[in-house]
């Protein structure tokens, strides 16, 4: 299945995709620079169409005790915007820790300054695609 990941964050939104078989992340650049969340979600409604993404996954923000807050609730409003728009059926999935994974794969390697923020939101989505994708092998026919 082709599936989109969505990192979207206050200032950068950041995108990834698969192969069909699910086994190949890619992340998409350059990164979404728009702030607006119908914007946001224009934007990665026309990816979605472009790249005949069959599923989204959003980003879930959590705090580390697993509760909401602002952030979430904006990451749903944004998922609920894109399955209606795209029409896709959009999975929220929990995202903690994957901008600090992202993160440490460009330090290792070696991508810093104006490189690394131009891309570290879509690497982060990569993250995010690629613990859904092991989340989907050990549940087939789950969405």
């Amino acid at each position: 299945m082709k599936i989109l990941a969505v990192d979207y964050g206050a200032s950068r939104t950041g995108l990834a995709t698969c192969d069909v078989s699910e086994f190949l992340t890619t992340a998409i650049t350059p990164q979404i620079t728009l702030k607006a969340r119908p914007k946001v979600a224009a934007r990665v409604c026309e990816i979605a169409a472009e790249i005949h993404a069959e599923l989204i996954v959003v980003g879930l923000p959590l705090n580390m005790d697993g509760t909401e807050g602002e952030r979430a609730e904006k990451s749903r409003k944004l998922a609920k915007t894109l399955q209606i728009w795209s029409g896709l059926p959009v999975r929220m999935w929990d995202e903690r820790q994957s901008t600090c994974e992202a993160a440490d794969i460009l330090s290792e390697t070696g991508t810093f300054g104006a490189r690394r923020k131009e891309i570290l939101d879509s690497v982060s989505a990569t993250v995010i695609l690629e613990d859904y994708l092991a989340w989907r092998k050990e549940h087939p026919g789950e969405i």
